[in-house]
């Protein structure tokens, strides 16, 4: 066995946002770049001597070349084992359900989820823990700090794997299993939904279904799942082929990127249920005939109608959302009487409750919803649980949605971005309203009244852990609010993300346009944050 150990030098940019290490691609590509992180993450967790790994992606590209380069360095840095997905594909969910079925030391996920692929796009290196989930906050800082310092990576000289062969093989003394990428994440979605219901809907000749997989690693799961499993047509799974540069579109499943989705379910004889997915598998959006339905009231959906599906049918021990996703669902909670936490965005926040067996359900109002039955949110998953409950009450996605209005109100809710501002700009934002946030209790904006004004922390209420400037909160007398927060995702200037939300008891004004709805908001936003003054920009990039 060759083991090559190669001097380097430290990069000062290495360290993860919330959902790991994002940089264009050619910067991934720059020598050491990529070894220097994947080693700094082999030093922080510990002796890997009998260990096994996962290792996967969403196909885009540099994927299958970083994915050799792991496994050589992997067998040099001692692991028993590295499962790896057929293909190099192994989507987010997936790899969590991989990790947690074969008690693993955790998973390097390769995906820079919604940001666009191809060779100058985004590229991303994710490290999962053993409970499948992303990794804390104390491990991140932990690998920035050890790539900061770092001298020297281990690699083996060894020729590729084959990644497009089932089986096992070797690298060293290093067992590299390449599995079926669907296999045990299907199992596991088998056990939670109703599928013979599910396929008897999709069987029905009065209903129709489109899921855009996007040209991202949910493909050929739900080729696997909706087509050759639950019964769906030929030809219900869009764009369902992965490539390297998402087929020169932009995997983000919202009304914008997703437009030919839109079109089709807003069109003539449209579907009566669509649904997408993103780059590597975790987020999703949810459509009806000509109706949209926005991330937070799906999650509040899935809540209150959980005993619908045969996973959940003993009830929800209780529901978690980030900050900036709508109150809706903790109206659902209240009703249900289940503890709702509010976390700060990012994934990894949801882990510790879910542990501690705290929550069942939880959410992000970014297309993001998941469950317990893994540590990452979960496209495929909330589409079954989607079609479950149409598969059960037999209406239509509209005539669900405006019930659960009726019932416990509507949230009017949008977010506006505004992407590739300056970030020296961005900053000046952020830091001037927070500035502002001390002295904004009890006053007017408008029509509105102030009644707190802050910056968002959060304490774990597991471990102790304190997150703090995760977004400046405006909170107003009749229960609307607007958040403000920069975004970690991106790879190029910044992202800021402003939210807001409104609330209507009344049946009779639930139907009108959210913009229209919180127009009011929108104006009082720009005037406290001079967003067009300070970003430049007219208008936010995306809507949703």
């Amino acid at each position: 066995m060759d083991i090559r150990i190669v001097s380097t030098q430290p990069f000062p940019d290495q360290k993860p946002g919330t959902s790991g290490l994002r940089k264009s691609v050619p910067i991934f590509q720059t020598p050491h770049y990529l070894e220097n992180f994947v080693q700094s993450i082999f030093d922080t967790i510990g002796n890997p001597a009998g260990q096994t790994l996962v290792l996967g992606g969403d196909g885009r590209y540099y994927n299958r070349e970083a994915i050799q380069i792991i496994l050589k360095m992997a067998a040099a840095n001692g692991f028993a084992r590295v499962k790896v997905g057929y293909g190099g594909i192994l989507s987010t969910p997936a790899t969590s359900c991989v990790i947690r079925k074969y008690k693993t030391v955790g998973g390097i996920i390769l995906s820079a989820s919604h940001n666009p692929g191809g060779p100058t796009g985004d590229f991303g290196v994710k490290f999962n823990t053993d409970n499948g989930g992303p990794a804390p906050e104390k491990v991140t800082e932990a690998i920035y700090a050890r790539s900061k310092e770092i001298r020297e990576y281990k690699i083996l000289d060894a020729a590729d794997i084959d990644l497009d062969h089932l089986g096992e093989s070797r690298l060293g003394n290093t067992v590299i299993e390449v599995i079926d990428s669907v296999q045990d994440y299907a199992a596991l979605l088998e056990t939670l939904f109703d599928f013979d219901r599910i396929q008897q809907l999709l069987s029905r000749s009065d209903f129709r279904m489109c899921f855009d997989a996007m040209h991202a690693v949910t493909g050929p799961y739900a080729h696997a799942l909706l087509e050759r499993r639950l019964g769906a047509p030929a030809g219900t799974v869009h764009n369902g082929t992965p490539l390297p540069d998402f087929g020169g579109s932009h995997p983000d499943p919202n009304l914008v990127y997703a437009h030919d989705l839109v079109e089709i379910l807003f069109g003539e004889n449209a579907p009566a249920f669509g649904a997408a997915s993103d780059g590597d598998g975790d987020r999703n959006m949810i459509l009806g005939n000509h109706f949209f339905v926005t991330p937070s009231d799906s999650l509040a959906i899935l809540a209150a109608n959980a005993t619908l599906v045969p996973g959940y049918r003993d009830g929800l021990a209780g529901v978690a959302r980030s900050m900036p996703t709508s109150q809706a669902v903790d109206r659902v909670a209240a009703k249900l009487g289940l503890d709702c936490y509010e976390t700060p965005t990012g994934w990894k926040f949801f882990g510790n409750l879910m542990d501690a067996g705290k929550v069942t359900l939880c959410g992000e109002e970014s297309f993001g919803t998941g469950s317990n039955h893994v540590r990452e949110k979960d496209g495929l998953w909330a589409v079954l649980f989607w079609l479950n409950i149409l598969a059960v009450r037999q209406q239509s996605v509209a005539d669900i949605v405006r019930e659960h209005w009726q019932t416990y109100g509507r949230n009017y809710y949008s977010r506006h971005d505004y992407e590739g501002i300056d970030s020296d700009r961005a900053n000046t934002l952020i830091t001037n309203l927070r500035a502002k946030v001390g002295h904004l209790a009890g006053q007017s904006l408008g029509r509105y009244q102030v009644e707190y004004a802050d910056d968002f922390s959060y304490t774990d209420p597991i471990d102790g852990s304190v997150s703090t400037q995760q977004g400046v909160r405006l909170g107003f007398s009749d229960g609307s609010r607007m958040v403000f927060r920069l975004s970690g995702t991106g790879t190029q200037g910044a992202t800021l993300r402003l939210y807001l939300e409104s609330y209507e008891p009344d049946p009779h004004k639930q139907d009108r346009d959210p913009q229209v709805a919180l127009a009011d908001l929108i104006a009082i936003a720009d005037e406290v944050a001079q967003i067009r003054s300070l970003t430049g920009m007219d208008k936010p990039t995306v809507i949703t």
